[in-house]
């Protein structure tokens, strides 16, 4: 089969919400690491914790990648592009726990039954932003 046209990849990628995230380590050497995320507005968006290894090598280096597979696995998309991180929740309610939460409800695909709780929780997690526009897309489909 032909490889996905540029709109139906971009498509592929906002239906679903389970992929690999590639950062790069301080030696080069990429870093892999299954991720939830949700498109909106045009940006690949995921909760990371400020603590983790992928959260140092974003601030390090700003290349990202994320390989989507169906679910037969054979019709993949890899999206390349530059992340932009936010600050870290420091308060329940602020910009970033707002984010946050729009980013869960994307991808449960239902509203969070305590806004309050998880905003609690996104700060108690010292959870963050990663976002990025969808530059590069290598579409394939064999």
């Amino acid at each position: 089969m032909p490889p996905l046209q540029d709109e139906d990849a971009r498509q592929f990628v906002a239906d679903r919400h389970w992929g690999v995230l590639v950062t790069l380590k301080s030696d080069g050497r990429p870093q892999l690491s299954n991720v939830a995320y949700a498109v909106i507005d045009g940006q690949v968006r995921v909760s990371l914790t400020d603590s983790r290894a992928k959260t140092a090598n974003l601030r390090n280096d700003p290349r990202v990648s994320l390989h989507v597979t169906s679910d037969d696995f054979w019709t993949y998309v890899v999206v390349e592009g530059t992340a932009a991180l936010s600050p870290v929740a420091s308060e329940p309610g602020d910009e970033t726990c707002r984010r946050l939460l729009e980013t869960y409800e994307a991808v449960s695909g239902q509203p969070h039954d305590d806004p309050d709780e998880f905003h609690a929780a996104m700060v108690d997690e010292g959870r963050l932003e990663l976002s990025f526009a969808l530059d590069y897309l290598y579409p394939t489909r064999d």
